[in-house]
């Protein structure tokens, strides 16, 4: 008996229909149980296997159109035209004008990367610079990584910019536009302020803002734990003079008194004004049973 024979086409015309396909799905079409036979059919179609899902999916390079940074997705599956993840990590660090932190390129490659660069800065093929309290992932080339670390201490000169790239002035003149801003507010203000850009820029982005602000990582920890709780004192965010207009207390206003003789001048009114020097001058009206405990 003539042992069975598989062709490649068979493989290719399944790809060419689903784009994608898992090994399961590719014995299914040669008619065979046995990997090896699918992976020596593979092999003349220059195919690839995704580095999303364990690499679970394969597809043929024909098939993935590319985006600029060189991935290609089909039913949330990334494939990528440097290979595995290792390689892709591994190009994308190597090649960045700034280097990058775990989570920039997770968010770049759509996955989770720590334990790949962790393996890559093992095998030494990326390197690690601690800036700001956070691994730095850079070039294994000398000259690369040093513009890499200059390019990124510019950008940490002002933490809140995630992308420098796209800034249509430059980081001095955003920077002093910030600090401009931020010194207009309250003290209330410019700890929400704070608060608010360090959960932007997550891990270490206390003591990045207490930098760039000159203030203390715990009030820039306080101003973001507020935020999370809500807890903020909204009268206080007022500016002097605000709430209700004062009302003068004259014959007019107080002509409710005057029907007996002398009335404007043996009525007081039971409201006084007090200033609490916190408030900035704000006047807080309080009746007289609030100051004297014996008045029911």
């Amino acid at each position: 008996m003539r042992p069975l024979s598989f062709r490649s086409d068979e493989l290719r015309s399944l790809l060419l229909r689903s784009k994608i396909a898992t090994p399961d799905e590719l014995k299914q079409a040669l008619g065979t149980s046995v990997d090896v036979t699918v992976f020596r059919k593979l092999k003349p179609l220059d195919y690839l296997t995704s580095y999303s899902h364990r690499g679970r999916y394969y597809t043929l390079r024909e098939i993935a159109l590319f985006d600029e940074k060189g991935l290609w997705s089909h039913a949330t599956v990334w494939f990528s035209q440097f290979g595995t993840l290792l390689s892709t990590a591994e190009s994308f660090v190597n090649r960045s004008p700034r280097g990058y932190f775990a989570d920039e390129l997770a968010r770049a490659v759509h996955v989770d990367v720590q334990d790949a660069l962790h393996q890559l800065a093992q095998q030494r093929r990326v390197t690690r610079q601690i800036v700001s309290g956070m691994y730095l992932y850079t070039a294994v080339d000398r000259t690369v990584q040093q513009g890499q670390l200059l390019t990124r201490r510019d950008v940490e000169a002002v933490p809140t910019v995630v992308d420098a790239s796209v800034l249509e002035v430059s980081e001095e003149e955003l920077k002093a536009s910030i600090l401009l801003f931020y010194s207009l507010l309250d003290e209330q203000q410019r700890r929400l302020y704070a608060g608010l850009e360090s959960l932007k820029l997550g891990r270490g982005g206390d003591r990045s803002l207490a930098a760039f602000l000159d203030l203390d990582p715990h009030t820039v920890a306080r101003g973001r734990q507020q935020l999370l709780a809500q807890d903020v004192e909204v009268d206080r965010a007022r500016k002097a003079g605000g709430g209700r207009r004062r009302v003068e207390k004259n014959a007019r206003n107080n002509r409710c008194h005057r029907d007996y003789p002398g009335a404007r001048y043996s009525r007081r009114s039971h409201y006084g004004v007090e200033v609490d020097p916190e408030d900035d001058g704000e006047d807080r009206r309080s009746s007289s049973t609030d100051r004297y405990s014996g008045f029911g």
